[in-house]
């Protein structure tokens, strides 16, 4: 009856799990949904729906072309099933169906439409599917049938030719016999055993002590009668003489009575040895006939085998054809019915108002998402951001004092510095074009009064408060971890704000690869550091060995010619004499010197010099390479002044208290409207 109705499983309440599945995915299939589009003209109502549209209203005002309408059944079947939804509830053999549109009575009547076709279709193909299986069914069932007949005439035919009897459907006449001759072998042996152990013992101890003998009444009474025999002649013989008549008779008496028991003793005696040799006897008959009904069951055993063989087969067309016989009445039976298994639990009603979009769920959902979303982007941002960004980190990383904070360029447009472009309204737009176009490395000099020359002018003063004991550095070198942190522009910068306040510098290009510092003060690169250490006599007196640059007191020793061997240039004893004449001619010296990490050079100066300043640029030095200079700078003993942080852009940073306002100050007397 699984066929029948196959709700009906066999021994559990629900049915399988994979029936269900199959169910709702013959909802889904291509046959459904072909025949919900011809039953409701889908066509025709998809396409005034879709001219009522929103989207055809804004298509048509926005002159944008209309799609292709979906008209034919290829088109409308992927439509329908991507609207289509079918769940099915947990423990249960209900199914829900859900189709979404913007019609709620199109949407109700597809859900019921739909429904209606399963349910035709399903009792069509099962009332298909039982007729052709009966018709099936009957037309092998005669082919079984006959075959059944066949194999059970061969099965008689073969065990009347074979002689073969059988007393059930598994055991035959031979088996039978040579099971009970078996049986009877096996207790005449142990017949014969004990018959045997009576035999052995009566032919080896004493007669008296047998078994047999004892318990033998004619013996008993024999034995009786000659106890008193014995005791009257024991009396006779007291009174009387053995010649006496009294005791000749009772003598004769006596030995009549113990020739008769020996007699009788024997009997027995041979009566064992009979019972043995007979037992002995009948245990070889019976070896001999079960050795002859074994050599039948022997010679029968490949016919009993064929025989069985045939029997399988009959048993295995009788099986068949009963099977086909039940399924043959099944199938009419089926045929018969015409139930369904689907019921319609509660049909589609178009809704009173639609259930999606949710304006307030889905702003709410955009709101807490974008949040969301923009919180995750800003700390995998700055987790992922390990450059040093605002003031005080260098600090916190080195552990070392942070000279100064120099901005970039563009950060005069920040509103950090909104009082200072405040301050410099009254310059004319004449100089703010030249002073724009002038390179950042002589901003101290050509810029004047502005936040760039300022931050070098505040850092200098770090520096020279940065001695012990009131003693300020004399040599010093400016280094990077990594290439284009700005060292250079730092050194220029400081030396030309030295250089304003009358002081005596020297500005060392102290970078053999890749010098600059003649082209930044456009002096001759033609004889330099790299000869002097080298050995070539210098001009005579320091003012023909340096070169002069535009600004008073500031003076710039080139790089020179272009060594083979920088690093044994730097290593020699003249490099420590030159500084050493240095120190005695200027006020201070500024060694502007390559990046660290890479090259040697910056460390072997670091050594010469009173300290080294680390310059590291903002947004681009990471964390971890500024610490591995600051590392490598204290393993070799250097004394680090501290670290310059350099193009701040305070527009991209948390700089927090680093507010660079000015408020109080101005210049030339120009005051800002306000307070």
């Amino acid at each position: 009856m699984r066929d029948v109705s196959p709700t009906a499983s066999e021994g559990a309440s629900n049915p399988a799990e994979s029936d269900l599945q199959t169910q709702v995915s013959i909802l889904r299939s291509e046959s459904v949904l072909g025949g919900v589009i011809v039953k409701l003209d889908l066509g025709t109502k998809l396409l005034a729906g879709k001219d009522k549209s929103r989207f055809s209203a804004w298509r048509k005002a926005l002159h944008l072309p209309e799609s292709k309408p979906a008209s034919t059944v290829e088109d409308i079947l992927p439509v329908l099933a991507r609207n289509l939804k079918v769940r099915m509830q947990a423990n249960t053999r209900i199914v829900e169906i859900f189709y979404d549109s913007s019609d709620p009575l199109l949407a109700a009547d597809i859900a019921n439409t739909l429904t209606a076709e399963f349910t035709r279709q399903n009792l069509e193909s099962r009332w298909q599917t039982t007729q052709k299986t009966g018709e099936w069914l009957t037309g092998q069932m005669e082919d079984v049938r006959i075959k059944l007949e066949k194999s059970e005439q061969q099965l008689q035919t073969y065990a009347g030719a074979a002689g073969l009897l059988f007393t059930s459907e598994k055991d035959n006449v031979a088996d039978e016999k040579l099971r009970q001759v078996q049986q009877e072998l096996s207790r005449a042996q142990a017949d014969r055993v004990t018959r045997q152990s009576k035999y052995e013992l009566a032919t080896t101890a004493s007669a008296d002590s047998l078994p047999e003998v004892l318990d033998d009444p004619t013996l008993k009474e024999y034995q009786v009668k000659l106890t008193e025999l014995r005791r009257q002649l024991a009396e006779l013989s007291s009174s009387l003489t053995p010649a006496h008549p009294s005791v000749k008779k009772v003598q004769a008496q006596v030995t009549t009575l113990e020739a008769a028991r020996e007699t009788e003793r024997a009997n027995v005696t041979r009566r064992i040895q009979n019972e043995f040799e007979s037992a002995q006897r009948r245990e070889r008959l019976l070896a001999a006939s079960y050795e002859a009904q074994a050599r039948v069951m022997t010679e029968q055993a490949a016919k009993v085998t064929h025989y069985s063989i045939l029997k399988r087969e009959v048993d295995n067309n009788r099986q068949l054809y009963d099977s086909m016989l039940q399924h043959v009445r099944e199938a009419g039976i089926a045929s018969a019915l015409h139930a369904s298994n689907v019921r319609v639990i509660d049909p589609a009603r178009p809704p009173a108002r639609p259930y999606k979009p949710s304006l307030v769920l889905n702003s709410m959902l955009g709101l807490f998402a974008g949040g969301f979303l923009g919180i995750v982007f800003i700390v995998m941002r700055e987790r992922a951001d390990r450059s040093i960004q605002a003031p005080g980190e260098a600090s916190l990383y080195l552990d070392v004092p942070e000279l100064g904070v120099i901005p970039s360029a563009n950060a005069e447009r920040s509103r950090s510095f909104t009082w200072y472009r405040q301050a410099r309204a009254a310059e004319t737009k004449k100089t703010e074009r030249e002073i724009r176009n002038s390179p950042v490395e002589l901003v101290t000099w050509q810029k004047g009064p502005s936040m760039l020359a300022e931050s070098f002018r505040s850092t200098l003063a770090s520096i020279l408060y940065a001695g012990e004991n009131g003693s300020r550095p004399r040599v010093i070198a400016l280094t990077s971890a990594s290439p284009r942190e700005g060292k250079t522009t730092v050194a220029s910068n400081l030396a030309l704000a030295l250089a304003e306040i009358g002081r005596r510098v020297l500005l060392i290009d102290g970078d053999l690869r890749k010098p600059r510092l003649h082209e930044i003060f456009k002096v001759p690169n033609a004889w330099g550091l790299s000869d002097l250490l080298n050995g070539t006599k210098p001009p005579e007196g320091s003012e023909a060995m340096v070169a002069g640059t535009g600004c008073r007191d500031l003076y710039v020793l080139p790089a020179g010619s272009v060594a083979s061997s920088i690093s044994n240039l730097l290593h020699s004893p003249r490099a420590l004499e030159l500084l050493q004449r240095m120190r005695q001619e200027f006020d201070m010296v500024i060694i502007d010197t390559p990046p660290m990490l890479h090259l040697p050079d910056a460390r072997v100066l670091g050594r010469l010099a009173d300290g080294v300043i680390l310059v590291v640029r903002s947004a681009r030095t990471t964390k971890e390479t500024a610490a591995a200079a600051g590392q490598r700078l204290a393993e070799d003993g250097t004394r680090v002044l501290g670290t310059v942080l350099n193009e701040w852009d305070p527009r991209k940073t948390r700089h927090g208290r680093y507010e660079y306002g000015y408020r109080p100050y101005y210049y030339q007397g120009i005051e800002p409207g306000g307070d």
